[in-house]
């Protein structure tokens, strides 16, 4: 399975910002939904955004209001604009893509994004306080 390449991610300070990208080319079928999840140290795997094909954008709770999801077709790429951030969204994180055939119900839901996208070897993202 061809897997999405993350990108950057790096230390930062509480109150910054960060822009990650996603390169998502390579695929026999055209993705119905993309977006991000992310894992820190003892922690399960959470689902942080996503987008499908129409454009419908979702957010986990906790990102609302300062993550924005967006992707530009013409390069394949996702991005995840990352504001106000916080010493809590440290983390590894992902890029997600649906497989092939879909997730269930071909539902874009971060749940099932996180269960059966394919993902990405991750970019860390550190934010200090």
């Amino acid at each position: 399975q061809v897997q999405p390449v993350e990108s950057g991610g790096g230390p930062v300070e509480a109150g910054g910002s960060l822009r990650l990208s996603c390169e998502a080319s390579g695929y026999r079928y055209s993705p119905n939904c993309m977006g991000w999840f992310r894992q820190a140290p003892g922690k399960e795997r959470e689902g942080v955004g996503s987008i499908d094909s129409a454009g419908v954008e979702t957010y986990a709770d906790s990102v609302k209001g300062r993550f924005t999801i967006s992707k530009d077709n013409t390069k394949n790429t996702l991005y995840l604009q990352m504001s106000s951030l916080k010493s809590e969204d440290t983390a590894m994180y992902y890029c997600a893509v649906d497989p092939p055939g879909g997730l269930p119900n071909n539902n874009c839901k971060l749940a099932y994004l996180v269960e059966f996208g394919i993902s990405g070897q991750g970019t860390q993202v550190t934010v200090s306080s």
